[in-house]
């Protein structure tokens, strides 16, 4: 019960407003007055569009909490992306997101308030309109999947931590163009079962669906995640679907023995849901993947090919000081290391008798090192 009382204390909380990039708002649609926060990084520049993700918080929580807990802003930081995290409404004195499900008695907009949303950040600052991303924890999550297929027009991506598919918002899909999807969720979760309920579709289920919408490969590709945190009581697979229409793909991080949590702030922390999000977001625009046009790599991408790709081995990782290299069939010691927007922030040569690399002077975030014809993400830690 310990997290949560945190996330309790973390809800009441005083808002202390950054001056640098972080602001209370509201805009009013159907009649009711409706509050967000937005972060702008400081390398934020008008005149550059930049990307935006919607980050929507749990059922009884609120913007303030999913804003303290998730840490999308210092990943903004380097990253260079608005944040907003909208507040929901109350429905029998309860905060929420009208997903269907058990929020059926709700009568809010939260689709219009979305785009509506959309509309009046656009006008104070300059948004990429093609990398628009939606995310969120639980009731979030099911509003992410809900913007997927009803609001699809304006949403690149999602992301689900904990969430679903209600049976209504399955039954009322309608997506308009390909979609990648990142799911991540425990299997021991009470709140919303990983092997769904009457209310909610399982989690096979949203893999599947979004599997057959996407055209995907319908055989995943397989990978566990290094069990860095022995005394978390759970573990993380990556399961992904590749291959699909605009090379989208759907991807899943399955935590055996997690609970209802947000990876990396509590629960399991073999793996960091927000660096996660940001990485597989940072992929994709409204049409697909954008290194497909010119790599075509995700179309083709068979199973060898990516056993190939993963034979670079690096540890550890996360990591906040070194990082060393193993791999079967290292073909040049000579390395970079790429920031997620293409620039080299490292370079050089590994020593014939040490296979590590030195990352202290990098700033948080996710990175990719590359060796030849292979590369591997890492994530920077403080």
């Amino acid at each position: 019960m310990k997290k949560y009382y945190l996330l309790l204390l973390f809800a009441v909380l005083p808002f202390i407003c950054n001056a640098q990039g972080t602001f209370n708002a509201t805009i009013t649609h159907d009649g009711l007055e409706r509050s967000y926060i937005i972060y702008v990084p400081a390398s934020y520049d008008p005149t550059i569009p930049s990307a935006l993700v919607l980050c929507f918080h749990g059922y009884s929580s609120s913007a303030n909490t999913i804003w303290f807990y998730s840490g999308f802003n210092k990943i903004a930081d380097t990253a260079n992306f608005l944040v907003a995290y909208p507040q929901g409404t109350l429905l029998e004195g309860v905060t929420h997101w009208n997903v269907g499900g058990w929020t059926n008695n709700s009568t809010t907009d939260d689709i219009g308030f979305t785009n509506a949303l959309l509309d009046s950040i656009s006008a104070d600052y300059s948004i990429d309109s093609t990398r628009v991303f939606a995310t969120g924890m639980s009731n979030g999550g099911f509003m992410s999947f809900l913007l997927a297929c009803q609001l699809s027009e304006r949403i690149a991506a999602v992301a689900s931590v904990t969430g679903s598919m209600t049976t209504e918002t399955y039954n009322a899909c309608d997506p308009q163009h390909p979609t990648p999807v990142l799911q991540i969720h425990g299997t021991s979760d009470g709140t919303v079962p990983y092997l769904g309920a009457s209310w909610t579709k399982s989690i096979s289920e949203v893999m599947d669906y979004w599997v057959d919408f996407n055209n995907t490969n319908t055989v995943a590709t397989r990978a566990s995640i290094e069990d860095i945190n022995k005394g978390d009581g759970s573990t993380a697979e990556k399961i992904r679907y590749a291959a699909g229409d605009s090379c989208s793909s759907v991807t899943h991080y399955k935590i055996t023995d997690g609970d209802h949590d947000w990876p990396g702030a509590w629960g399991n922390l073999d793996i960091n849901a927000s660096a996660l999000i940001w990485d597989f977001f940072s992929q994709h625009d409204i049409n697909g993947k954008i290194a497909c046009a010119e790599e075509g790599s995700d179309q083709v991408l068979s199973n060898t090919t990516e056993e190939v790709l993963n034979t670079l081995n690096i540890y550890p990782n996360p990591s906040s000081n070194f990082i060393t290299i193993e791999g079967e069939q290292l073909s040049s010691r000579k390395y970079e290391v790429r920031s997620v927007d293409g620039k080299v922030v490292l370079k050089g040569f590994l020593k014939a008798t040490d296979n590590r690399i030195d990352i202290t002077t990098l700033e948080q975030g996710i990175y990719i090192v590359k060796m030849g014809k292979q590369s591997v993400k890492i994530i920077k830690e403080d």
